[in-house]
């Protein structure tokens, strides 16, 4: 494949290589991420069309749900179909504002989920350990500025690294040894210094992500503390049964993370492959699984799926 050294602090296009050394396999790979993107599209969509129409899940854990959902379809969105096309039909271009674009949705919406998912946690929080006062604490202008304080600090945390990449002279190779636009690959293939990016790309997850996993791994002690204080074993599982779900989405989101990191920092023999290749079900699983558990493990959800999809229910 040819190289570009053209100078150029704002180059018109790069190239996404797609997933190097499987080359070969790029048309049979792509089917597995198509199935997981119709999944995530439908899964996201009905559970959207539920919250929506049911007037039973208008509640502050079903909004931040259908908060989830709509921040999960960004997600898939912002990377899914440019995989498809670059495996599929070879389209491996990509617009420098296009590339800054992409970076910008998929991590505002990982930043976002993150948010969401400690949102959630305080709402279970709520719901188990001042039961008598969830109503009056969690109120639609609490709610409001729950979510207005979530997009404000992804918009805020995220932003810079736009600026930071267009400061930087893009001299080098145009190749992206990817199948999208990641800031710290994106910002190497500069000859300037990115000590800045690269000090901004560690700092960002230490202030934000981290301290969004430490707060829901405390709202979680106390909620269990709560719960194993209960009188009742039914009254405990039906406690624990309203977290279930939740913790499901929590390791679903945050495990892959953490081993996507490990693997960047420390595999070092990992073929890079493999590496590009979880970085993609990274971005793919999450929003496709997230409605199946809530879908499975909430009775609310479950009861008017299989009222939406029945006989009866279709009449």
């Amino acid at each position: 494949m040819a190289t570009f050294n053209l100078s150029s602090y704002n180059p018109s296009f790069f190239i996404l290589v797609g997933i190097p050394g499987l080359e070969k396999f790029h048309i049979w790979i792509a089917i597995p991420f198509c199935v997981i993107y119709l999944v995530a599209i439908v899964g996201n969509c009905v559970l959207l069309y539920l919250i929506a129409v049911e007037h039973s899940l208008h509640e502050p854990m079903f909004f931040f749900l259908s908060m989830l959902a709509k921040t999960d379809l960004i997600l898939s969105s912002t990377t899914m179909p440019k995989l498809l096309s670059n495996l599929w039909f070879g389209d491996k271009k990509i617009t420098f504002l296009g590339c800054l674009t992409q970076m910008f949705f998929l991590y505002f919406s990982f930043f976002v989920d993150s948010a969401i998912l400690l949102a959630m946690a305080y709402d279970r929080y709520v719901a188990i350990c001042s039961p008598l006062r969830y109503t009056t604490i969690l109120t639609h202008q609490v709610i409001t500025k729950i979510v207005v304080g979530i997009i404000l600090r992804s918009f805020c945390v995220i932003l810079p690294i736009v600026f930071l990449l267009k400061r930087l002279p893009f001299c080098r190779t145009r190749i992206i040894p990817h199948t999208y636009c990641e800031h710290i690959g994106v910002a190497r293939l500069s000859c300037a210094d990115i000590s800045i990016n690269i000090w901004y790309g560690v700092a960002v997850p230490l202030m934000t992500v981290v301290s969004d996993i430490v707060l829901i791994a405390v709202s979680y002690t106390i909620i269990l503390s709560a719960v194993f204080r209960l009188p009742s074993r039914g009254a405990r599982q039906k406690a624990l049964g309203t977290c279930g779900s939740h913790v499901c989405v929590i390791l679903i989101f945050y495990t892959p993370a953490f081993f996507s990191v490990l693997a960047h920092r420390f595999g070092h023999d990992v073929p890079r492959h493999v590496l590009i290749l979880f970085a993609n079900f990274y971005v793919a699983i999450p929003p496709a699984l997230n409605p199946i558990v809530y879908g499975v493990k909430t009775k609310q959800i479950r009861d008017k799926i299989l009222l939406l999809f029945s006989p009866k229910g279709t009449q």
